[in-house]
């Protein structure tokens, strides 16, 4: 769906098609990175949002993210509500910075990955390892920690303190 489209808007088309139960999902695609919008599209009901300058393969793997009930982001999208969330909420939260206690050292490497707004197949190549170990890990942190998809789980990443907006992620991966 494009946020902009003649007769309905596509946040409006959004709002209609998500509203029902078992609706389908909808993923936003469009040229304007506007906060507003994404704000806008989340509200509606989407389950991601990207913008048009995404790779072919980069979409590809959205759609199949979203249709297997995920949300996915534009990474530099992460980035910005990631941003403001911790700005509205600067303290780690301490019951969360508690719960990342319970993560193995690579699920906690994957985490950092994820809040950075990488993919698994991104993950993959930066950790040397399968696509498959990758989702094995993120369904497993998402699993300790109780959260119900990547999005809420780059936000426990922030909250925790695990992840600082701005600062530098460690270095990652095999040598």
């Amino acid at each position: 769906m494009d946020v902009r489209m003649p007769g309905m808007d596509g946040i409006e088309a959004t709002r209609l098609l998500a509203s029902p139960a078992g609706g389908p999902r909808v993923l936003i695609l469009t040229t304007f990175d506007l906060d507003e919008y994404v704000y806008d599209a989340l509200r509606a009901g989407a389950s991601g949002f990207l913008l048009k300058d995404v790779t072919a393969e980069r979409l590809f793997d959205a759609v199949r993210v979203v249709a297997a009930g995920d949300a996915l982001l534009a990474p530099a999208v992460t980035r910005r509500l990631i941003g403001e969330f911790v700005r509205a909420r600067p303290r780690p939260d301490a019951a969360s910075a508690a719960a990342l206690a319970g993560l193995t050292p690579r699920e906690t490497q994957v985490l950092r990955l994820v809040a950075e707004g990488l993919s698994n197949p991104e993950i993959a190549a930066r950790l040397t390892v399968t696509e498959e170990t990758v989702k094995t890990h993120v369904s497993r942190v998402l699993a300790k920690l109780g959260l119900r998809d990547r999005t809420q789980a780059v936000v426990a990443a922030y909250e925790s303190g695990l992840v600082v907006p701005g600062s530098r992620p460690p270095e990652t991966g095999r040598r």
